[in-house]
């Protein structure tokens, strides 16, 4: 007998308060000989369960007693139904969780929180586009995860020179489609590119991840370090008002406003990595755009603009 079909039985039993066994196996999709047994093995196993015969009979909880499984608050049940309700019209196992859950909850916000999973649909396709596709391997590294199995990787970095790594999977990360490993390493705390994964081997050795380790806290530490990495160069930039937010667009969290120019022109400081990435986002601005410092930028604008002019002039 699965464990998770008695859960699922005393769920049901704790929802309803008195079911029949030919409704149990409806539910449960078995036979109603099985249902049957499920209930004796309740009974037998302590679970104060008991059957009544007769018209409108069926089997109880003694005394309504009740199994607390989730703990959940109102607010906490609403938005976990919220969050995870888009994904289970894809996920068959998130279903059946989901389910199983609800029965759970106690009836004053099972309703809500029955509405909230169905409040929100989550389309990551833009128009005329597929949804994206999962890279295959995120299934193969979030088993090994969950399992705490060290995996080889075959790595293909930047320089595109593939290397052989032992890793040790502590958690995945999906960001603006593109997925990431957080790994432990020889080196320490590590980010792979899922997308630069060639080939990814499970092993047998087992490892445990260090103490107090946090998959949200590491990932902020990884954004903040490549934020930094981002913005390494910054520039002083005039520009109308109205044009303010198209360029807080381009640069997003490297564009800030300082204040506004006698003729109503926004002063911003926008950053990049180098002089030439900020000169690049910027030259087909054209004279939308006064960059004031540094001199490095406005070299390789003049730069930019001498190659233009010599490559199309007449």
């Amino acid at each position: 007998m699965r464990a998770d079909r008695l859960v699922a039985v005393l769920l049901l039993m704790q929802a309803r308060g008195r079911v029949t066994a030919a409704e149990l196996a409806a539910e449960l999709e078995v036979s109603v000989a099985t249902a049957r047994r499920d209930l004796e093995a309740l009974s037998a196993a302590g679970v104060p369960v008991y059957p009544q015969a007769g018209r409108g009979g069926g089997w109880s909880l003694v005394g309504g007693a009740r199994t607390d499984l989730t703990g959940l608050t109102a607010p906490e049940a609403q938005a976990l139904f919220l969050l995870a309700g888009p994904a289970a019209s894809v996920a068959p196992e998130l279903r059946s969780a989901l389910r199983k859950l609800l029965r759970a909850l106690p009836g004053t916000f099972r309703a809500d929180a029955e509405a909230a999973a169905g409040a929100v649909v989550v389309d990551p396709a833009g128009w005329g586009e597929r949804e994206p596709e999962r890279p295959a391997l995120v299934q193969t590294l979030q088993s090994a995860t969950v399992r705490r199995r060290q995996v080889s990787l075959r790595y293909e970095g930047r320089s595109g020179k593939p290397t052989l790594r032992l890793v040790e999977p502590w958690g995945l990360v999906a960001k603006d489609d593109v997925w990431y490993l957080v790994a432990g390493t020889g080196d320490g705390q590590r980010t792979f590119r899922v997308d630069r994964i060639a080939a990814a081997t499970v092993t047998d050795r087992t490892f445990e991840r260090p103490a107090g380790f946090e998959l949200s806290q590491a990932w902020e530490e990884v954004v903040a370090e490549m934020e930094r990495r981002r913005s390494l160069v910054s520039a002083t930039v005039l520009i109308a008002e109205r044009f303010l937010p198209i360029l807080r667009s381009h640069f997003g969290r490297h564009c800030d406003p300082e204040g506004v120019e006698a003729d109503g022109r926004i002063r911003a400081r926008v950053a990049a990595p180098t002089p030439l990435t900020i000169a690049e986002q910027l030259a087909g601005w054209g004279s939308l755009v006064e960059v004031v410092e540094p001199e490095q930028v406005r070299a390789e604008l003049a730069r930019i603009g001498a190659e233009l002019v010599a490559r199309y002039q007449g």
